[in-house]
């Protein structure tokens, strides 16, 4: 009987590092030095953030994840990055995810391709960030799709249209997040957003920039600092998810599931994935795949438990 033939995806593409220099970001610079050092750590990220391989998803799921956490801490809640998981992907398809699941879902979507269609944004955010489609929105939403067309600094875009959301709507902080992201990606020539700034942003300086009135150069700064560290961040996870892709990768041809190639290609896509029942394969065989993946050093489980596992590279 001839071998069985297998259809694995290609490495991933491997980057430079962001330089040294953009990675010592003080907590305070002068303007000209913190858009210099947001510069550096997007230029390294930039090769990364245009490739088309299918590690660029799960690299974006892990930043909307880390973003989600952050921004539900921020509002009060107690939701962790494992917590979030959980509820995202142990949920049902037409579960409501609860309201972590929800800011999930918006940085989720931040990272998809639909997600740069200007548009859609009216509706899109409306219904995301649980907005009325007022005047207030609608300028807002008006002003950022004219930047994204514009010339000139991503990062001074990015800053105009945070700085402008937060002064018309005020009360929601993640929407004026989202839309800086999705500018500078439109700004960078960029296909797809890539979850950046609502990790890093100190919220003392979000509140000083809803009040100011426009971008000041205190603004301006505290947002290029904070882009230079979500870069240089982003930069050091695809790294770490590069090694990972490559070890499940020389795992492959040692496996031997029907599903064994199609669950390859969902793991280096997916953030996590549960031991369910595939596409010609038991959820027992499923099972027995992932715990030999395990064994094989190639993904994590990643929630400690002995039921309702969870795996990721």
């Amino acid at each position: 009987m001839p071998p069985r033939a297998r259809t694995l995806p290609e490495a991933p593409p491997t980057v430079p590092p962001a330089p040294s220099w953009a990675r010592q970001v003080a907590s305070a610079q002068a303007a000209d030095d913190a858009m210099f050092l947001a510069g550096g750590a997007l230029a390294a990220l930039h090769p990364i953030a245009r490739s088309e391989h299918p590690l660029g998803q799960l690299w974006r799921y892990r930043l909307a994840l880390a973003s989600a956490a952050v921004l539900a801490r921020n509002s009060g809640r107690r939701e962790d990055e494992a917590s979030l998981r959980d509820a995202w992907y142990l949920r049902r398809t037409t579960d409501d995810p609860g309201p972590g699941g929800r800011i999930l879902a918006a940085w989720r979507q931040l990272g998809a391709r639909a997600a740069m269609a200007p548009d859609d944004w009216l509706m899109t955010l409306s219904v995301r960030f649980e907005l009325r489609v007022d005047a207030a929105l609608t300028d807002v939403v008006t002003a950022a799709t004219q930047l994204a067309a514009g010339q000139g600094s991503a990062v001074a875009a990015a800053a105009e249209i945070a700085a402008l959301s937060l002064r018309l709507v005020p009360a929601s902080e993640p929407l004026a997040l989202w839309l800086a992201d999705v500018v500078l990606a439109h700004r960078l020539n960029w296909p797809i957003a890539v979850p950046l700034i609502a990790s890093q942003v100190r919220r003392a300086d979000l509140r000083a920039a809803g009040k100011a009135g426009g971008v000041d150069d205190a603004w301006l700064s505290a947002c290029a600092l904070a882009y230079a560290r979500a870069a240089a961040a982003a930069s050091e996870l695809y790294a770490d998810l590069v090694r990972r892709a490559n070890r499940l990768l020389a795992a492959a041809p040692k496996l031997r599931g029907r599903d064994a190639d199609r669950m390859v290609g969902i793991l280096l896509m997916e953030d996590a994935q549960a031991a369910g029942a595939g596409q010609s394969a038991s959820d027992r065989s499923t099972r027995r795949l992932f715990e030999r993946l395990v064994s094989l050093g190639a993904v994590r489980e990643l929630t400690g438990r002995p039921t309702f596992r969870l795996y990721g590279l």
